[in-house]
């Protein structure tokens, strides 16, 4: 049975949009054209759209790699939006190109003539395999032309022609994949938990896209810890030729499982899940700051830890599906942190402890004050001295409570049965009623 935090850990509110947060001006370490060389297709330019909505300093060029990017798909509604925004921002001679559009619409819909027709031909002759993939080329081209909801409908209706495990498995990515692109995360959970119960599921390159999925799911729902633990069971096969970049890239799973699991995984956990768990260590090596990172906070290496935490920040802030969840995880690391390096002592130094957090006494103390409140420090703050006092129990009285507690309930428990005893003797207890005739 899981744990209640397991299911409500983060803030109940859904996401805030995006007008109302802050521009990301500084990019620190970031490095566009490295980040996006990860992804193809649909989240490639979803990400660049993105990316240039919230930060200034490469609004320009993410913008224009989108519209390159596009320009190789035929999706000309996306590419109609995009360069009017580009336009806006670069100038008029990044207006949409209507001769291109004109010619793609025209192709595509010839295209979609043919596979109808296609498609009530196999209808007409019965052929059970001919018409699941004549739904699922149907699939496929509304999802090229970007009507996820066309594209949904027609491989769902795979469902009912699937006659092999293949089949299933081909049809549950398809439908994970547009329902991701959806934010429709429940579609997400049930069509990961129908791939997972198919029979003779081996393939680890499947698995590692399964456990992908559910993980993002539960991340966009705030199961943090859920979240960790399906990213940290991700197969290392998710790399490579098996990768799923027009999903989510390897280096995703290094970071969203990292910050997860130090958010909400304790320390002998994250020993044993993260730090000794061979198959991440694969997806951390790709990502050398996570790395680092993981190994400071376990070795208590606060200072260090945060300089990484701060490095990558901007990167974060500009990942379409961790850019949410970034100030509330790297709260409850921050609040893990300055919890485990006070638990060793009896009491602390408030202006050593500020510098190994790079902060400042008041605002430590104000920091400290909130976890006191909450019970996850039991200590209390001198002011004057400015010293955290640890809250010892007394031990003999504790002792002498659970003594007269202990008392109390024999005392209890030999007066009922005494009780029992004596009723019986006087025969005050009631019999149950036998029928005589029987």
């Amino acid at each position: 049975m899981m744990e209640d935090d397991d299911y409500n850990e983060g803030p109940s509110a859904g996401p805030s949009p995006l007008s109302s947060l802050p521009l990301i001006t500084t990019t620190g370490s970031f490095d566009l054209d490295a980040y996006i060389q990860n992804y193809s297709g649909h989240t490639k330019v979803i990400r660049l759209v993105f990316i240039s909505e919230r930060c200034p300093p490469i609004q320009g060029d993410a913008i224009r790699l989108a519209i390159q990017e596009l320009k190789k798909s035929v999706n000309t509604v996306s590419y109609k939006e995009t360069s009017d925004k580009a336009a806006d921002i670069l100038g008029p001679s990044f207006r949409a190109d209507q001769s291109w559009i004109d010619s793609v619409d025209k192709k595509s819909q010839q295209q979609l003539e043919r596979l109808e027709l296609e498609l009530n031909n196999h209808k007409t002759n019965l052929q059970k395999e001919a018409i699941r993939q004549g739904h699922m080329d149907l699939g496929d081209f509304h999802y090229s032309r970007g009507d996820l909801n066309s594209a949904l409908k027609c491989y769902v209706r795979t469902r009912d022609y699937c006659t092999t495990t293949s089949h299933i498995l081909s049809m549950c990515l398809a439908v994970i994949k547009v329902a991701i692109e959806m934010s429709n995360y429940s579609h997400v959970a049930n069509y990961v938990t129908k791939a997972e119960q198919t029979p003779d599921l081996s393939d680890q390159s499947i698995h590692a896209k399964l456990r992908a999925a559910a993980g993002l799911a539960h991340l966009e729902n705030r199961k943090y810890k859920m979240a960790a633990k399906k990213f940290l069971e991700t197969p290392f096969e998710f790399s490579g030729a098996s990768a799923w970049p027009e999903v989510i890239s390897p280096q995703d799973i290094a970071i969203y499982g990292s910050l997860t699991a130090l958010a909400t995984l304790d320390r002998q956990e994250l020993k044993k899940k993260v730090i000794d768990n061979a198959q991440f260590r694969n997806f951390l090596e790709l990502v050398p700051e996570v790395r680092e990172l993981i190994n400071d906070f376990y070795e208590s290496r606060y200072a260090s830890m945060l300089r990484y935490l701060d490095q990558i920040k901007s990167g974060l802030l500009l990942d379409v599906h961790l850019w949410d969840h970034v100030n509330y995880l790297y709260d409850k690391i921050r609040s893990k942190a300055l919890i485990q390096y006070f638990t060793p002592f009896i009491s602390v130094d408030l202006t050593t402890m500020a510098t190994a957090f790079n902060t400042t006494v008041g605002g430590l103390e104000k920091e400290l004050s909130g976890l006191i409140m909450d019970g996850s420090i039991q200590a209390r703050i001198d002011s004057h001295n400015k010293r955290l006092y640890a809250r010892q129990a007394d031990q003999r009285s504790v002792t002498f409570q659970n003594v007269l507690r202990m008392g109390e309930d024999y005392q209890w428990g030999t007066q009922a049965l005494l009780q029992r005893v004596s009723m019986m003797r006087n025969e005050l207890v009631v019999k149950p009623h036998v029928d005589k005739k029987l």
